[in-house]
């Protein structure tokens, strides 16, 4: 009987001890990790989210920058960093999925090894191309690519990343053979297709859009369902005979490692929730071309799964490694 006594007092203690260490978090800054160096899509979204963040929680939440691999260098960080809520990542569908599917030196398991928080949106991208090509839409161009196999090719910003699978996830919905040029960053793929030395890219459209409204280049459509509600005027891919099955954006998502205590992913996303309901925000991220569409852990969970099939079958089709 002793032994069961102690037992239970035991087992009470640890419960009100954990109770305890959840409802007293956090007692120290808190350190947000991007994948990538500052300036991008993902950096923006984390920049906006984070002084708000830092505020409910009555704690900053530092920014830190860790450019390199796919953002992999990032997500590899908070995959081993301690499950206690003080390293936090905002991930996107490149490093948490898509790099494990292409590049088998990639370790960790996005969906096992990372603790979904909140969802907390998308952002198109766009299939533009140089101002001289006669195609005048969507179904044109699948036509010209049809007539002329393996002439054309699009740019992107790297091997497996969503622009490169955006491209093969398009040439696959239109039976067309148009050539990959993988870039090692954003800027030399501009400068090419403004200059005309590439006929055609994928790119994030907030990036895209300034060279759209000043017609420097062709907008063919964006890769979502959809259209943009930053650009209502750019059709999307999907609007078009040949092009129905794309459907694809590059989201954005607070992530922590796995094991994180509940109590903690819970009160994340509650504040979180309330971030991305402040018009400020809001207004912010959609004009960055980022569509907010808060979601809990389990419908994250359940989003980044869906996305994971689709990223596989994309990239076994064409046949996409590092």
């Amino acid at each position: 009987m002793n032994k069961l006594l102690r037992a239970a007092a035991a087992a009470s203690f640890c419960l009100l001890a954990g109770g305890a260490s959840a409802s007293g978090w956090p007692t120290k800054p808190i350190s947000l990790v991007v994948g990538y160096t500052a300036g991008g899509s993902v950096d923006l979204v984390a920049r906006t989210i984070a002084p708000e963040l830092g505020k409910r929680l009555g704690q900053s939440v530092v920014i830190e920058n860790l450019g390199g691999a796919g953002g992999t260098i990032g997500a590899s960080k908070v995959v081993k960093a301690d499950a206690d809520g003080y390293t936090l990542l905002m991930g996107s569908g490149s490093e948490v999925s898509i790099a494990r599917l292409t590049n088998p030196a990639v370790r960790y398991d996005g969906e096992r090894d990372l603790a979904p928080i909140t969802f907390v949106g998308t952002q198109p991208m766009v299939l533009v191309g140089k101002s001289a090509l006669p195609a005048r839409n969507a179904d044109e161009l699948i036509a010209l690519a049809k007539a002329q196999p393996g002439k054309l090719a699009y740019a992107s910003s790297g091997v497996g990343t969503p622009l490169n699978l955006a491209g093969e996830l398009i040439k696959q919905q239109g039976k067309v053979n148009i050539t990959h040029v993988p870039y090692k960053g954003a800027s030399a793929m501009s400068t090419d297709l403004l200059g005309g030395q590439i006929d055609l890219a994928v790119m994030v459209l907030s990036s895209a859009l300034p060279h759209i409204q000043a017609g420097r280049v062709k907008a063919y459509g964006v890769t979502e369902g959809h259209r943009a509600q930053v650009a209502p005027n750019v059709p999307a891919l999907a609007e078009s005979s040949t092009l129905k099955g794309v459907d694809m954006g590059v989201w954005f998502g607070l992530m922590a490692p796995a094991n994180t205590p509940r109590a903690v992913v819970d009160r994340l996303n509650t504040e979180m929730q309330a971030v991305l309901a402040m018009p400020d925000v809001k207004k912010k991220l959609a004009e960055a071309g980022v569509e907010v569409a808060p979601g809990g852990p389990g419908q994250f969970a359940s989003f980044i799964k869906r996305e994971t099939v689709k990223y596989k079958s994309i990239v076994q089709t064409a046949g996409i490694h590092e």
